[in-house]
């Protein structure tokens, strides 16, 4: 009997000394969940953006806002971040109504934002809008030829505010059409020519001119050259603050420029 309790306490405490083992050699996600002081962020996105935020053949979710989420959140052990992605268009929604913290999607500054959210203060890229067509479209060369054309944007995107900007100083002139499925639904009108042009980055074009075959150019001037940053709810000060005191860091030692290379193709950064 004796022997037999002895063998039984000599596994358990086995069993004790390998959990107590496992329990040590834990990932700074879950050693951030264990810590009730780490505050939890939900950080909106998209799956649609080619090169920014999109899913990758293994199905993760990826690119250059949400890598940079990610090296933001390894700087700030008082945060933990956790991506939700949707619809681009249901991401000012969600943060105004509290079900995201903020927004990691290129999100470029304008009254009627600002009015309503709150931008962090370090600019992490700038945008270059240009006009896109088919490759094999030789009539549009620029915005002015864009007259009675049908041109499709993501609606709410940087894209759409620039065209219903230039649509109100020039008569109306260009027809806005809507996409409905991000960014392969742009490139299906375009090929099909249901859809003339659409206002896009020259780093959106090569990806998807390499990943799905787009058969897509850049033509004329860029058109917006604005910066972007996070978006957040206007009670997020302490946050915001976070988030600028962890960007200067990644961009003094160069992490930003490195993000900005592999992903977007060049240093698109602003330093």
């Amino acid at each position: 009997m004796k022997k037999r309790l002895l063998v039984l306490l000599g596994a358990l405490l086995v069993v004790l000394m390998a959990g107590c083992g496992s329990n040590s050699v834990q990932s700074e996600s879950t050693a951030k969940n264990s810590d009730p002081k780490v505050k939890k962020i939900i950080v909106g996105t998209g799956t649609q953006f080619p090169n920014i935020c999109f899913i990758d053949d293994d199905g993760k979710l990826t690119g250059y806002d949400v890598e940079l989420v990610k090296e933001i959140d390894k700087r700030l052990p008082e945060y933990e971040f956790e991506f939700k992605t949707m619809e681009f268009s249901s991401l000012l929604l969600s943060l105004e109504t509290n079900k995201i913290d903020f927004i990691a999607h290129q999100m470029e500054v304008n009254e009627e934002r600002q009015q309503k959210f709150l931008f962090n203060d370090e600019p992490y890229n700038v945008f270059p809008l240009q006009v896109v067509v088919h490759r094999d479209n030789p009539s549009i060369k620029s915005i002015k030829d864009l007259k009675g054309k049908k041109v499709i944007v993501g609606a709410t995107s940087n894209s759409a505010v620039l065209l219903d900007k230039y649509n109100k100083e020039h008569g109306n002139e260009i027809e806005i059409v809507y996409s409905g499925s991000g960014s392969t639904d742009t490139i299906t009108q375009i090929k099909n020519g249901r859809a003339d042009a659409t206002i896009s980055t020259p780093f959106a074009v090569d990806f998807q001119n390499e990943q799905a075959d787009a058969e897509q150019k850049v033509v004329g001037d860029v058109l917006s050259n604005s910066k972007v940053y996070f978006m957040l709810r206007k009670d997020e000060s302490d946050l915001k603050e976070a988030i600028d005191r962890a960007l200067k860091e990644i961009k003094a030692d160069g992490t930003l420029k490195e993000l900005s290379t592999k992903w977007l193709g060049a240093d698109y950064t602003d330093q």
